[in-house]
């Protein structure tokens, strides 16, 4: 096991599970195993048709992440153009990116600097808006381009499916609802917290830059006051050379 991605996982997957926030994902551990989320996925969006549903998946991180992009598979598997028969997804962001063999640009594919969060989002927009250039289901794919009120009645159908699948005790959370507001108030304020002492640290920098250019005045002033008291002693010299002189 690595241990930096072990320690990465456990911040993104902290960061995602704090009750404090209420996020389109359920996500807990594959008997204990960082490296291995079972996720559970709503979509929020009352006017999309998936909405309502519950959609499992699972997420697999490689030992060397994050330079190497998690796999992503629903379980079961959607009707969709861009998920696999076999509940796979084929989404740019899970893609290795420097590969000549792939016309997809990098800027699209896998890095390090993605989050596990931007990943899932990518993922929930993907099914809103599939890709039909590039299927990954070509029955799906066609389907939705010639006859879309069949396409979108298979899908309100695993919609239904999906409920099924609701963790025993959990309830999807509801936008509208009290908690939620206050949920994103709580969140906005310790935002704004953080942001107050982030600021205050950087007063506390730049103090001690005033400190310690202060301090390179004070030497400086010396040194000055130093360099003076020499020149007078110069200078007296100079006129008792001179007095001799005349």
């Amino acid at each position: 096991m690595s241990r930096p991605a072990a320690a990465l996982l456990q911040r993104h997957y902290k960061e995602l599970t704090d009750p404090k926030r209420i996020t389109p994902f359920h996500i807990e551990l594959d008997d204990d195993n960082i490296f291995l989320w079972n996720i559970g996925m709503m979509v929020f969006n009352k006017d999309s048709i998936y909405h309502g549903g519950y959609f499992k998946g699972s997420m697999r991180f490689p030992p060397d992440f994050p330079f190497s992009p998690p796999t992503f598979r629903f379980t079961p598997p959607l009707y969709h153009p861009n998920i696999y028969r076999d509940g796979r997804v084929c989404i740019s962001i899970l893609h290795q990116g420097g590969d000549p063999t792939n016309d997809e640009p990098d800027s699209e594919t896998w890095s390090p600097a993605q989050s596990v969060e931007s990943v899932l989002i990518s993922i929930l927009s993907l099914l809103e808006d599939p890709n039909v250039s590039s299927p990954a289901n070509i029955d799906a794919s066609v389907e939705l381009r010639r006859n879309p009120e069949a396409y979108k009645k298979k899908v309100l159908q695993e919609v239904e499916n999906s409920k099924q699948n609701i963790p025993e005790g959990f309830v999807i959370p509801d936008l509208e609802s009290e908690a939620f507001k206050n949920a994103n108030n709580r969140v906005e304020i310790e935002q704004l917290n953080d942001d107050f002492w982030s600021e205050y640290d950087d007063e506390d920098d730049f103090e001690d830059d005033e400190d310690d250019y202060d301090e390179e005045s004070d030497q400086a002033s010396l040194m000055d006051d130093e360099h003076g008291e020499v020149d007078e002693d110069d200078e007296e010299e100079e006129d008792d050379d001179v007095e001799m002189v005349k």
